[in-house]
């Protein structure tokens, strides 16, 4: 894999690359060869200058091996032609991309791309057990409990609309944790993002959700952009950072509308 090079660096080696492409070999019929910078030939003799000696000298034609040195000449030139493309094309990826992190708020989050960026606003998650409910926060979960417990939206539909069902989001996440877009299930007056199914005793913790397959790419430390691999169907759903089994879910909600209306 080739490193990164930055405009200065590219430029640099671009015109390495062409100062070495201004030298080649001449070729002789014995095999042997002269790097030289430039030759010209008549019918008797061929005149080149020689990098070495850095003067000009002659040799008889029918010791020049033209045919091989216009071959390797024309091979050589093609390689670099196809070596600077490659480069360019490196360079204007890193600009771009340079150009998409400077979009992209330094808070943590998650952002609706479009033609410009909405911060979706993080849901207020609650878990839901038989002796009630209690809001989620990331830095004080919620008391060891046994058995079942939900983790809800309150309200049936989201007002964080997105129209397209192939949604693209740029997410900062908080801490190196794992990251998912969640289809939400329906429950009366809420929608259930994670079930947990803890273990007496042992204290451990099963989570039971419906996730969505994404594709992601990583932008820079902790910044994502993250999107559905197949169109999604119309529904509720959920961008979520979690650390497996320590209850501390974070939940960005939104639903898919085609129609967009709420």
């Amino acid at each position: 894999m080739r490193p990164k090079l930055g405009k200065l660096a590219v430029v640099i080696f671009l015109t390495a690359l062409a100062a070495l492409a201004a030298n080649f070999k001449l070729y002789l019929k014995d095999g042997s060869y002269h790097v030289v910078r430039e030759y010209t030939a008549d019918k008797e003799r061929v005149r080149f200058y020689s990098v070495e000696r850095s003067e000009w000298e002659e040799i008889p034609l029918e010791l020049a091996d033209l045919k091989r040195t216009e071959t390797e000449l024309k091979q050589h030139q093609a390689a670099l032609q196809e070596e600077t493309k490659a480069l360019t094309a490196e360079d204007e990826a890193d600009r771009r991309q340079r150009e998409e992190l400077a979009r992209v708020p330094q808070e943590p989050g998650v952002y609706l791309i479009g033609d410009t960026l909405k911060p979706i606003k993080q849901a207020e998650s609650k878990a839901v057990t038989n002796q009630g409910r209690r809001i989620l926060k990331l830095l004080a979960p919620v008391p060891v409990v046994t058995g079942k417990v939900t983790v809800e939206l309150d309200g049936e539909r989201s007002s964080n609309i997105v129209t397209s069902a192939e949604p693209e989001f740029y997410f900062r996440i908080s801490l190196p944790e794992r990251f998912a877009i969640l289809k939400l299930g329906s429950k009366k007056s809420s929608r259930v993002v994670q079930t947990w199914h803890i273990a007496p005793v042992t204290d451990e913790l099963l989570e039971e959700d419906q996730p969505v397959p994404i594709f992601h790419r990583e932008l820079d430390t902790n910044l994502y952009r993250i999107w559905p691999k197949e169109p999604l169907k119309p529904g509720e759903y959920a961008v979520v950072e979690y650390t497996a089994g320590q209850r501390n879910i974070q939940v960005w909600d939104f639903a898919y509308r085609p129609s967009g209306k709420p």
